[in-house]
């Protein structure tokens, strides 16, 4: 029995030495530049990199990950993997054009690692040669282009003293609602939670048969745990094919990620809800008639609210192209509990809620979500609890789990959670340890709030973002699902929703919602139909409509809202306004 990804790795390179397991796009064409990896060629060059890590007697310890997108980055990390060093995937820096606020986080990650080496490509580590001044923290670390690392040193590799307890790599969280932190995922919870990814979306060996081994396309960034526990080692833990490209070419050309998918047919492929729209923003006729999407079986939507209208547009859109709504594949995961929780059923179609529990009165976090007036405000279903998983709805402050149908806090356990926070015992024990009464064992509290109705998860928004207004409680994804409902200008996924102080009168909404460049002399109309929209769904009234500029509300790098920051930005006058200051 496999006790990690590398003894997997090891398998597959002895038994299928020439199948391609990595094939990525460089230029995001498939009529452009391609390179591609062997599973004999990556076992090879992953055990080169792991020599050179064992020789300067760094297992153990922690090596940062600063790569662009691209196979190396793999080699870099299965590298780690079969060292016994743990992996630290990171956002390596753009050049000279470095923001300041990336720079941050670099030396911030940095720090709370403890990193004794950065393993990079050849132009990012030229690049931080540049940074002294702004990382003095480099002058202590070795630093290191795997790509100058030679194949030879591969014969010096000595398979790692690794169990299932042992620590594989930290997923630094995207701090959508805190500073980052460092998940401890193990090699245990790697090979679980892709036993799990396997059932849920029913990567069976008839499947695996029947593809030809072309099992994943993705643009996603392999530094986030969507992109690299999902496509990139769920490839692995196969020995399959996934073909790659950078998510650069995907938001400068969204057409890109569907017409791979019409190239290499794979079964499996996703993002958040934001890809599927911008998807539909570029969906021309010219482009319908040359795809066929009828290979395309599951088509994953996570990482932020699944939006049902997005879903019933682009099976009306691309259905011309084979896309069948069946494929459409609603899931819930995060990175403390290594990622996938639940997923849909493969081949049915997703689960809506026209009516969610009855809202209730009070500040609890167990109160009803807002019911749906419409198909498109319906709450979508984000399926059933993987094998091993269990799922329970809490009242947090009670420790109680709550009935069918109420909405509380989601609680995690199984062996796909993760070992805690990287050296925050406290953040640990309050996060990964908590106790139900009635119930054995100790829970991961996600801070995501939602609701069970048979068996499958509907999410509904995050604890700390819920509004209490006048003695109710409201989510702002229903807000911001209303407000960007009531006019066609208004990005979907780019609306942020948040309470202030009105000074006298209690908490208030502000709504913050980037529009279309074009629309930029309906100013006024869109305020004025956001403010009705909000009144007549909620009967709220709200106390400011600012509009943005496109790109300008603050996101995690997953593409969550980050209300917190943007309530900020509002009260601090730093929002990049469309057509004047905002009213306070």
């Amino acid at each position: 029995m496999a006790r990690s990804l590398v003894d997997l790795l090891t398998t597959h390179a002895s038994r299928q030495p020439d199948r391609t397991a990595y094939r990525y796009l460089v230029t995001g064409d498939c009529d452009g530049e391609i390179q591609d990896i062997s599973y004999r060629r990556l076992a090879e060059r992953s055990r080169a990199v792991a020599a050179w890590l064992q020789e300067r007697g760094l297992a153990g310890s922690r090596a940062m990950l600063l790569y662009p997108p691209g196979i190396e980055f793999i080699c870099g990390y299965l590298g780690c993997l079969s060292a016994g060093v743990v992996a630290v995937p990171g956002l390596p820096p753009q050049g000279r054009s470095q923001n300041h606020r990336a720079l941050l986080r670099m030396k911030r990650l940095i720090a709370d690692a403890d990193a004794k080496v950065i393993l990079g490509g050849r132009e990012v580590i030229a690049a931080l040669a540049t940074m002294s001044e702004h990382l003095p923290e480099l002058a202590e670390i070795t630093c290191v282009a795997t790509e100058d690392i030679p194949d030879e040193a591969a014969g010096s590799w000595r398979e790692p003293d690794i169990t299932a307890d042992s620590l594989a790599f930290l997923q630094y969280t995207s701090g959508s609602t805190s500073a980052p932190r460092g998940v401890m995922v193990t090699h245990g919870n790697l090979l679980d939670n892709e036993r799990v990814i396997t059932e849920r979306m029913g990567h069976t060996p008839d499947v695996i048969a029947e593809y030809d081994h072309e099992l994943f396309v993705s643009w996603l960034p392999v530094y986030h745990d969507m992109g690299l526990i999902g496509p990139v080692l769920n490839a692995a833990y196969l020995g399959v094919t996934a073909t790659l490209f950078s998510p650069l070419h995907f938001l400068q050309r969204p057409e890109r990620w569907l017409t791979a998918i019409s190239r290499y047919r794979p079964h499996t492929s996703g993002g958040p809800n934001f890809a599927y729209e911008l998807c539909l923003k570029h969906a021309t006729p010219d482009l319908l008639d040359g795809l066929d999407l009828s290979s395309w079986k599951v088509a994953f939507n996570g990482a932020e609210p699944v939006r049902a209208a997005t879903l019933r547009r682009f099976t009306e859109t691309f259905g011309a192209a084979g896309f069948r709504r069946e494929a459409l594949y609603p899931c819930y995961g995060l990175a403390e509990a290594t990622l996938i929780v639940t997923g849909s059923s493969v081949q049915a179609p997703p689960t809506l809620a026209t009516a969610t529990a009855t809202a209730t009165d009070g500040a609890g976090p167990h109160a009803g979500a807002a019911e749906a007036r419409s198909a498109d405000a319906a709450a979508v279903g984000s399926g059933r609890p993987g094998p091993g998983i269990t799922v329970v709805i809490a009242d947090p402050e009670r420790q109680e789990e709550l009935p069918e149908g109420e909405v509380g806090e989601i609680w995690v356990s199984g062996a796909s959670v993760a070992k805690g926070y990287w050296r925050n015992a406290l953040a640990t024990r309050q996060t990964f340890r908590a106790t139900l009464k009635g119930r054995e064992g100790r829970f991961l509290r996600t801070g995501d709030l939602g609701f069970l109705r048979d068996g499958e998860l509907f999410v509904t928004g995050r604890l700390k973002d819920l509004m209490v207004i006048d003695g109710r409680n409201h989510y702002p994804q229903d807000l911001e699902l209303s407000a960007e409902m009531s006019h066609w200008a208004l990005r979907p996924g780019c609306t942020a929703a948040f309470s202030v102080d009105g000074e006298g009168e209690g908490e208030q909404p502000v709504v913050v919602a980037e529009t279309a460049p074009e629309a930029a002399g309906e100013s006024e109309k869109i305020i004025d139909l956001i403010r009705g929209a909000i009144g007549e769904a909620h009967g709220l009234p709200v106390r400011d409509v600012v509009l943005v500029h496109p790109g300008t509300i603050p996101k995690t790098s997953s593409g969550k809202i980050q209300r917190r920051a943007s309530r900020a930005a509002y009260l601090d006058g730093t929002l990049s306004l469309v057509g004047g200051p905002a009213t306070r």
